[in-house]
């Protein structure tokens, strides 16, 4: 029985010394939804397509990684509808187990004290509509939610706060973003989120990166500042935003 003990001691011991690798070897993988609501310009379907490649280079299995879109190309390649129902069912059925984490990532137009615009459904998606199925889905796990459109900041607020989840929006929700341009790659904040992403250890880091190159960007074209807002739960202050 001695012996047991402290071969135990010796195990707890070292998983401390080694930074917990035996804990982590079971620390579960990141549940993802990325959609883009609108066609008009490329820049929402670049931002997901590149944040969908960018997971799964880090390991997050593909079956994981759910995009959809509005635009008619994408949908020729398989890629689901980002209608209002499909996103919503795709939210509310993730199968987010105890130890993981949900990434939700929405990026199109915005309609002000409206939502998300959601062009396959020609409507806008409510923020009440999406904490609930975000209840359903991720439920209690981890849960980090970036909301990249004009008059975005009021999904960081009301039903969407929880102790669990991080959000992060483009704007204030009476405020426009900028940068959809047709010719560009990326609007203003998913190209600042992108570039963002990798330096910083928790999403506090990435949110001040991603709101610092905002300014920058606005700054050098002279618009107005778009204020992108955040909120981050007691339960998750600390999260790593290495995937």
């Amino acid at each position: 029985m001695k012996h047991m003990v402290s071969r135990l001691a010796a195990l707890v011991l070292a998983a401390m010394l080694s930074g917990g690798h035996i804990a982590a070897a079971g620390s579960g993988t990141w549940q993802v939804v990325l959609a883009a609501g609108d066609d008009h310009q490329p820049v929402f379907d670049d931002a997901t397509l590149a944040l969908a490649e960018r997971l799964h280079a880090a390991g997050i299995p593909a079956k994981n990684i759910h995009r959809l879109s509005a635009s008619a190309a994408e949908l020729r390649r398989g890629v689901e509808p980002a209608t209002a129902e499909n996103l919503l069912r795709r939210i509310a059925g993730l199968p987010a187990q105890p130890r993981d984490r949900c990434f939700i990532f929405l990026t199109s137009h915005g309609e002000y004290n409206a939502g998300v615009w959601l062009a396959r459904s020609q409507r806008a998606l409510h923020p009440e509509e999406l904490a609930q199925a975000l209840s359903r889905g991720c439920a209690a796990v981890p849960t980090v939610v970036v909301v990249s459109s004009c008059y975005s900041g009021g999904f960081a607020t009301g039903a969407m706060v929880k102790p669990n989840r991080i959000i992060l929006t483009a704007s204030r929700r009476d405020r426009p973003s900028f940068g959809c341009q047709v010719e560009r790659t990326y609007s203003f904040f998913d190209g600042c989120f992108l570039r963002a992403l990798p330096a910083g250890d928790d999403w506090k880091a990435v949110f001040r990166g991603t709101a610092r190159c905002v300014a920058h960007e606005e700054n050098e074209l002279d618009e107005p500042p778009s204020d992108p807002q955040a909120y981050f739960g007691a339960a998750v202050t600390t999260l790593s935003a290495q995937f």
